[in-house]
């Protein structure tokens, strides 16, 4: 299974998503490949964002290799599932898509560990909530891994 966590810049939510994700699937010799990309090219080729990296580091994950990029229309083609971080993302995502197959690859994060609540994972770019989104993010990583493996 291969899936693609998509956030704005690339830069906050979705390389934690992605670092969590790969940790989960390494725990539970699970089968998933992960990336994750950005709906703007703000900053592609650089790091994830300092405090991202660090709150991750401090949970036992590594995301300092990963680098931004954005997202590209053959991908929907290479990955089963695309994850939005928030309705924004998702509503971009879904403008993008160029027929019904791929529009069912596109999930909102957190309406996979809470169905039809329509929660948006928090921007932690401008406030610093790094900490509050890795815990988001990863509690609810479970909930998905489940729901996407069944």
């Amino acid at each position: 299974m291969k899936i693609l966590f998509v956030c704005l810049g690339n830069i906050c939510r979705s390389p934690l998503a992605e670092g969590i994700m790969r940790h989960k699937a390494e725990q539970l010799a699970l089968d998933i490949e992960v990336d994750s990309a950005g709906t703007s090219n703000y900053h592609i080729g650089q790091s994830p964002d300092p405090r991202g990296i660090s709150v991750a580091f401090t949970n036992g994950i590594d995301i300092s290799h990963q680098k931004a990029r954005q997202f590209e229309l053959e991908d929907f083609d290479k990955f089963d599932y695309i994850i939005a971080m928030d309705k924004s993302n998702y509503s971009e995502l879904m403008n993008l898509v160029g027929n019904s197959k791929n529009s069912k690859k596109i999930k909102l994060y957190m309406n996979l560990a809470s169905p039809g609540k329509n929660i948006d994972v928090p921007d932690p770019y401008y406030d610093g909530r790094f900490a509050e989104v890795f815990d988001l993010l990863y509690d609810a990583s479970d909930k998905i891994i489940e729901k996407l493996t069944e």
